[in-house]
């Protein structure tokens, strides 16, 4: 079956460096790799995702990538082709904003640092008020969260693919260092509570 991920992301040029590498036939070939519908394994990657990086393109064809940030699963699997997330006010620049409201498409990527995995997404981007859907907002708004929701961005999903982990540098959270050394402070302070009750019967027993 056609590869589609790779039906949108390949351009005449893009086919004419593939074959200046050598690489052409590689990609020429039917490909089992469904890229259309998230599975289990991409709603599950999504889910635990406390950050993504968005590109879109202007009306004068710069590329633009932004960083989106929030507590893990902000970014919102609605069914097997669409995502959601609420887009909190920031520094008011609204470049993917204005850029998305002139051309719909996007590129995401999903970094996981410590696995060394890295999912890469093609949507049409929709932008939709908060009273819109009702519904939609309160799935992806955060009432713990202090920043103020100002719009809806609802994702229909292109294609996807995943990244070979090559030269993605492991890279931890605050969080996951502090839960990979816990084991290690609770031993620190089994051994000096046992250092201590060892020294407190040192004076009783020279006596």
């Amino acid at each position: 079956m056609p590869y589609h991920f790779l039906e949108v992301a390949v351009t005449p040029s893009v086919r004419a460096a593939q074959a200046e590498m050598g690489v052409e036939p590689i990609w020429l070939g039917p490909h089992d790799r469904p890229s259309d519908r998230f599975t289990e394994s991409e709603v599950g990657f999504i889910a635990t995702r406390d950050s993504f990086y968005m590109a879109s393109v202007s009306e004068t064809g710069w590329p633009y990538v932004q960083h989106r940030g929030g507590r893990a699963g902000f970014l919102k699997v609605v069914d097997p082709q669409t995502l959601a997330f609420a887009d909190y006010r920031g520094n008011r620049q609204y470049i993917s904003a204005g850029n998305l409201a002139a051309n719909d498409r996007a590129c995401l990527f999903l970094m996981d640092y410590p696995r060394r995995a890295r999912l890469k997404i093609y949507a049409h981007v929709e932008r939709l008020r908060l009273e819109e859907d009702s519904a939609l907002t309160e799935l992806v708004t955060d009432a713990g969260y202090k920043g103020r929701a100002e719009r809806i961005f609802r994702l229909r999903l292109e294609a996807f693919d995943w990244n070979c982990p090559q030269h993605i540098v492991p890279r931890y959270t605050e969080q996951e260092v502090e839960q990979a050394v816990l084991p290690l402070r609770e031993r620190l302070q089994q051994l000096e509570a046992e250092n201590a009750a060892l020294r407190a019967r040192l004076p009783a027993e020279g006596s």
